[in-house]
């Protein structure tokens, strides 16, 4: 199972990393997240050029798409010829937005009102495309999934594998990657969110 980590030029390295990072152990077990880029080589907001693993065509095969933060959103969204290159299936893949990604997600035409997650900065652009914002660092509905504030990237990937390779796996990843002496704070904190974000409104 191959997941796509999509990251436009000016993106956060939170955002992007903490997931593919989180992901990435769990290799073993079949799963792998790629940076995904539109340009072989991208800048984020803090100047850190980082090298694309796939290029954006990867989305198409990709079994889970997530689409990253940046300060350039509302750029990406307004550049067509960009957001053609991304040609999603809800229905056969997982697809998820980090904080400003969100944006994406409405201009694809994917959230059929669903509600969002998203971080403060992006709340008001996202609003004004008739999106509801929630106060919450995750939610999902079927397939389409959003987190808000960079480190709620670490629900986003504990969706991810919970979904394709079950809780145990996602609780695996967590406990490894916890702060010594709050792994089981931890673990339950980020499982208890993606419960909760999956099951709110239903």
């Amino acid at each position: 199972m191959q997941v796509a980590v999509v990251t436009f030029d000016g993106f956060n390295e939170l955002d992007s990393f903490i997931a593919s990072a989180l992901i990435n152990r769990c290799r073993k077990d079949g799963l792998e997240a790629f940076i995904t880029t539109p340009t072989p080589v991208v800048t984020s907001m803090n100047g850190v050029e980082v090298t694309g693993q796939r290029s954006m065509e990867f989305v198409t095969e990709a079994d889970v798409v997530l689409i990253g933060s940046g300060v350039k959103a509302r750029e990406v969204v307004a550049d067509e010829r960009l957001i053609a290159r991304l040609s999603l299936d809800p229905v056969r893949q997982l697809i998820g937005s980090q904080c400003s990604g969100a944006l994406v997600l409405a201009r694809l035409g994917l959230l059929g009102g669903m509600p969002v997650c998203t971080d403060r900065k992006s709340r008001p652009f996202v609003e004004a495309e008739g999106v509801t914002v929630l106060d919450v660092p995750f939610h999902a509905e079927g397939n389409i999934a959003t987190a808000g504030g960079c480190l709620a990237s670490q629900y986003l990937a504990t969706w991810v594998i919970t979904r394709t390779l079950g809780e145990a796996a996602a609780r695996d990843v967590l406990d490894y990657v916890a702060p010594v002496g709050e792994n089981e704070q931890s673990v339950e904190r980020a499982l208890r969110a993606v419960r909760a974000g999956a099951s709110a409104l239903r």
